[in-house]
């Protein structure tokens, strides 16, 4: 079960490991783009191309549902983001319970945006925990954990796609040693839970009053949907890619003191500088660029 690009390489994964694959339930196909022109999820093409047997259900919870996955038969259900809560008959249907693969070191980051609240936050580590599903969001028993370190300049974009590999490998690993009764589930503390809800563009305004941390936290951790973004020359700018530059500055919060780096004083007297933006109706481009075709001068300001 599962639907974005982040659950093709899991699939791949078993796919390629030559078990018996039942069925795959993804989400239905939802309008997409300007057109609205309904588009499949990833794990549905992926898994039309391997000649799988594909099911979209509207919901979980009806016993037609139910009823087609008592007759699949499965001895173990894998969850890897499948967007759909399942509900108790579900998760008592297979013999070997249901997996789920989750995109941070549980109990840290329960929820459906874990990647991203990772960089907000600015963790400096982060990883895959497998575990058997149960009632709650992301609560159940822990199976498997692995480690990795997120990059000082990483966006929560690159951040996905390495996880998206590396929750393959862990899965497999995974349903090995449950084949091999090796894994003895561990349950998770629940005082050290937090929580990482889905992001909304209320988080895109950008403050530069704030520390110059966590505006590169927040850049990184936004992008690429719904991306930090602030005024600047009375029009909305996209801020896509960014570094922390060196040195201190006294200027106030919000001004250009190098239009060759775009770098932005914050309000730590530390600094950003902007490396990819987005002027509001335009595309992509280096920082420097952008301001260079404005005819920029260091002292200009974001807001003004």
């Amino acid at each position: 079960m599962g639907t974005p690009d982040f659950a093709v390489p899991c699939l791949n994964a078993l796919i390629g490991s030559g078990h018996d694959i039942a069925g795959v339930f993804t989400q239905p196909d939802k309008p997409k783009n300007r057109g609205r022109q309904l588009a499949a999820p990833p794990v549905k093409l992926r898994a039309q191309e391997a000649g799988l047997a594909v099911f979209q259900p509207e919901s979980l919870k009806t016993p037609e549902t139910q009823a087609l996955l008592r007759a699949l038969a499965p001895e173990l259900i894998v969850v890897v983001a499948y967007g759909k809560i399942l509900p108790q008959a579900v998760l008592d249907i297979p013999g070997r319970g249901c997996v789920n693969v989750h995109a941070s070191l549980l109990p840290k980051y329960r929820g459906a945006g874990p990647i991203q609240w990772s960089i907000l936050n600015g963790e400096t580590e982060t990883g895959i925990t497998t575990m058997y599903m149960a009632r709650g969001v992301d609560t159940g028993d822990m199976l498997l954990q692995v480690k990795t370190a997120i990059g000082p300049d990483e966006t929560a974009d690159e951040l996905h796609d390495r996880l998206s590999v590396l929750g393959a490998q862990v899965l497999t690993e995974t349903i090995y040693q449950l084949e091999e009764g090796k894994l003895i589930p561990v349950p998770q503390d629940g005082a050290q839970a937090t929580y990482a809800p889905m992001l909304t563009k209320a988080l895109c305004p950008v403050d530069f009053s704030k520390p110059a941390a966590a505006v590169h936290n927040q850049i990184r951790g936004l992008y690429a949907w719904p991306c930090a973004q602030a005024v600047f020359a009375g029009k909305r700018l996209k801020l896509c890619r960014s570094t922390l530059a060196k040195g201190t500055y006294r200027e106030a919060p919000g001004t250009v003191v190098d239009v060759k780096h775009f770098t932005v004083v914050c309000g730590d007297q530390r600094a950003v500088s902007l490396l990819e933006v987005q002027p509001e109706g335009g595309r992509r481009m280096p920082g420097a660029d952008f301001l260079h075709g404005r005819r920029a001068e260091n002292g200009c300001r974001f807001g003004e």
